[in-house]
């Protein structure tokens, strides 16, 4: 779920190839001396999927989300006193106390990201199921072709506006390279390794580690450890360049 997130929404800010935040839909941001009034402005020209513009009365509730659902994000709620919308482009989280993981909780990558969502969606109960899947990320998700337990479609937004960073780690650009992308669920193992080598499916996310040996044989396979700890795989059958940036 948590890579569908990213597919299809943005974040305020991002973490980088070095795990430190920097902005993404957010454009600058001030703070006060005493460290109590944090003020932010988003990027000009974020837009969501139906062509509406995203705006601040929309990111507030979605932290509001975030930290009613997250435990870092819990520890910025219990510290926040006010969260407001000053314009269209500026919200503002004004503290009781100084909070020093600001930028790096609304950052956050694992477990529950802050995806800035419509508002209609954010203030929605967090124990709801959300079926609105309108957000303003690099990809669409196509619901009319999803078949739950076999295959999930995105298609390319036309309308995304990239940031002018290079990428990195999470932050940056993230410019989609592919009109289309299919997930093909495939439950077994070895009948994932046998659609890759077959050239049935292009990419397969954290394969059996037993099964390494026989995919590092072809030489039309390439094996790329994305996480530096070691414990996620992407394979890639004959491709020219990454599909995404």
């Amino acid at each position: 779920m948590r890579n569908h997130g990213y597919l299809i929404y943005d974040q305020l800010f991002a973490l980088d190839a070095k795990l430190e935040p920097q902005a993404a839909d957010g454009e600058s941001w001030m703070v006060s001396d005493d460290k109590l009034t944090w003020t932010f402005k988003l990027r000009d020209g974020l837009k969501w999927h139906d062509g509406q513009v995203v705006t601040s009365t929309d990111v507030v509730p979605s932290i509001r989300r975030f930290t009613d659902k997250d435990v870092q994000g819990g520890l910025l709620a219990k510290v926040a006193q006010e969260m407001t919308a000053v314009d269209d482009r500026t919200f503002r989280i004004v503290l009781k106390e100084p909070f020093g993981l600001m930028l790096k909780t609304l950052a956050k990558s694992a477990s529950v990201p802050l995806f800035v969502m419509p508002k209609r969606v954010a203030e929605l109960p967090i124990s709801q199921q959300i079926s609105d899947t309108t957000g303003s990320g690099p990809f669409i998700f196509k619901k009319d072709e999803w078949k739950p337990g076999e295959k999930v479609v995105y298609v390319r937004n036309p309308d995304y506006k990239a940031r002018p960073e290079p990428p990195s780690g999470l932050a940056g650009a993230k410019i989609a390279k592919l009109d289309r992308v299919e997930w093909i669920s495939i439950p077994d193992g070895q009948t994932a390794i046998n659609a890759l080598l077959s050239g049935e499916v292009d990419m397969l996310e954290e394969p059996a580690h037993d099964l390494l040996p026989v995919l590092e044989k072809d030489k039309n396979v390439e094996i790329v450890a994305v996480n530096t700890l070691g414990s996620t795989y992407v394979l890639r059958f004959n491709w020219k360049q990454p599909p995404f940036r």
